[in-house]
Protein backbone atom coordinates (compact mmCIF):
# COMPACT_ATOMS: atom_id res chain seq x y z
CA UNK A 1 0.00 0.00 0.00
CA UNK A 2 1.47 3.33 -1.09
CA UNK A 3 1.47 6.25 1.29
CA UNK A 4 1.34 9.81 0.05
CA UNK A 5 3.96 12.36 0.94
CA UNK A 6 2.83 14.60 3.81
CA UNK A 7 2.72 18.07 2.25
CA UNK A 8 1.59 19.44 5.61
CA UNK A 9 5.17 19.19 6.87
CA UNK A 10 7.21 22.36 6.50
CA UNK A 11 10.32 20.45 5.42
CA UNK A 12 8.41 18.79 2.57
CA UNK A 13 7.00 22.15 1.44
CA UNK A 14 10.49 23.72 1.53
CA UNK A 15 11.88 21.01 -0.75
CA UNK A 16 8.83 21.31 -3.02
CA UNK A 17 9.59 25.05 -3.34
CA UNK A 18 13.16 24.18 -4.43
CA UNK A 19 11.73 21.89 -7.11
CA UNK A 20 9.11 24.40 -8.26
CA UNK A 21 11.57 27.32 -8.41
CA UNK A 22 14.36 25.18 -9.92
CA UNK A 23 16.72 26.61 -7.32
CA UNK A 24 20.19 25.23 -6.68
CA UNK A 25 20.67 23.46 -3.37
CA UNK A 26 23.52 22.03 -1.33
CA UNK A 27 22.93 18.69 0.39
CA UNK A 28 25.41 17.74 3.09
CA UNK A 29 25.39 14.07 3.90
CA UNK A 30 26.12 12.48 7.25
CA UNK A 31 29.32 11.10 5.68
CA UNK A 32 30.53 14.68 5.22
CA UNK A 33 30.12 14.61 1.43
CA UNK A 34 28.48 17.68 -0.11
CA UNK A 35 26.32 17.50 -3.24
CA UNK A 36 25.33 20.65 -5.13
CA UNK A 37 22.64 20.65 -7.80
CA UNK A 38 18.94 21.00 -8.49
CA UNK A 39 16.33 18.93 -6.67
CA UNK A 40 14.34 17.00 -9.29
CA UNK A 41 11.83 15.17 -7.10
CA UNK A 42 11.22 13.81 -3.62
CA UNK A 43 9.24 11.05 -2.01
CA UNK A 44 8.87 9.73 1.53
CA UNK A 45 12.29 8.07 1.49
CA UNK A 46 14.52 9.86 -0.99
CA UNK A 47 15.43 13.09 -2.75
CA UNK A 48 16.68 13.06 -6.34
CA UNK A 49 19.31 15.66 -7.17
CA UNK A 50 20.59 16.58 -10.64
CA UNK A 51 24.35 17.21 -10.49
CA UNK A 52 26.27 18.03 -13.67
CA UNK A 53 23.70 16.26 -15.86
CA UNK A 54 23.59 13.13 -13.72
CA UNK A 55 20.86 12.21 -11.25
CA UNK A 56 21.80 11.20 -7.74
CA UNK A 57 19.27 9.47 -5.53
CA UNK A 58 19.91 10.35 -1.89
CA UNK A 59 18.10 8.66 0.97
CA UNK A 60 16.57 11.16 3.41
CA UNK A 61 18.15 9.38 6.37
CA UNK A 62 21.61 10.14 4.92
CA UNK A 63 21.07 13.92 4.69
CA UNK A 64 22.46 16.16 7.45
CA UNK A 65 21.09 19.39 5.91
CA UNK A 66 19.80 21.04 2.75
CA UNK A 67 20.87 24.61 2.04
CA UNK A 68 19.63 26.81 -0.79
CA UNK A 69 22.19 28.49 -3.00
CA UNK A 70 21.32 31.99 -4.17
Amino acid sequence: MATEIDTGLTSIRQVQALIRDQQMAELKLLTGDVLTGMVVWQDNHAICLSVDGQTILTMRAAIAYIKTIN
